[in-house]
């Protein structure tokens, strides 16, 4: 089955048709600036723009930065703030839209580093924010929302995001340090069995990662950023 999924980020907006039987990308994908402001209806634009470029008219699956219940958003922590109460499902013309990191997560269960994985599995996503997504026996618990934990008096996502390791210009090795001092709580937390890191830093899982030591197995993300698309397609198609 091919679905369209999009990725809304906090400084980009991605999406491409994907086989969910494969979770392979089927023509190459497409980048549109987050807008700015990033209310509903210019984002709802971009939207609509990605799915002219592909001349779509079948399922969409939509990931968002922040709580969605019910297809109806709850919080908006790396977006504009009068998403919250917005049904973004209706905004988007029915689409199935969840959770960023939740969908990266499904995506990395489905088809890349957690396919086959029991026990806790624990994916995060570094980038504007952190995001989370938490899986026990290959169960998805939604919307755990992790990079608000606090450490050291502040949301973690404030210390540790990939974000914060450009506007503070730190070497990977120290930012490794403050991943790391983020990765021991939630390791301390959740005893998971495997730890997933995706984002866009999956990419260049080399530069840190060495450098990051816990009890916990930690890999890069297979499906990198990708995952958001590969995943809001995903669970698309478990509705269609």
């Amino acid at each position: 089955m091919k679905v369209l999924g999009i990725d809304i980020g906090g400084s980009g907006i991605k999406g491409a048709p994907v086989d969910t039987e494969t979770g392979e990308l089927v023509e190459e994908r497409l980048r549109i600036a987050t807008p700015e402001p990033s209310g509903p209806d210019p984002v709802a634009g971009v939207v609509s723009a990605i799915k002219e470029h592909f001349d779509w008219n079948g399922p969409v699956g939509v990931t968002f930065p922040g709580v969605v219940v019910g297809g109806v958003v709850r919080s908006a922590a790396n977006i504009d703030r009068s998403w919250i109460g917005v049904d973004a499902a209706r905004l988007f013309g029915g689409a199935t839209v969840l959770n960023d990191a939740d969908a990266a997560g499904l995506a990395e269960m489905r088809f890349g580093e957690g396919r086959g994985r029991q026990g806790t599995v624990l994916v995060l996503t570094f980038g504007t924010g952190i995001g989370s997504a938490l899986f026990t026996d290959g169960v998805l618990v939604p919307n755990t929302e992790l990079g608000h934990l606090e450490l050291r008096g502040k949301d973690a996502e404030h210390r540790a995001s990939a974000r914060v390791r450009e506007e503070h210009d730190l070497s990977w090795e120290k930012w490794a340090g403050r991943v790391e001092e983020y990765l021991r709580h939630v390791e301390m937390l959740f005893s998971p069995s495997l730890i997933i890191i995706g984002g866009g830093v999956s990419r260049k899982a080399e530069k840190f990662l060495p450098h990051v030591k816990l009890d916990t197995p930690i890999v890069p993300a297979g499906l990198q950023n990708q995952a958001g698309i590969i995943g809001a397609a995903h669970a698309a198609a478990g509705r269609a």
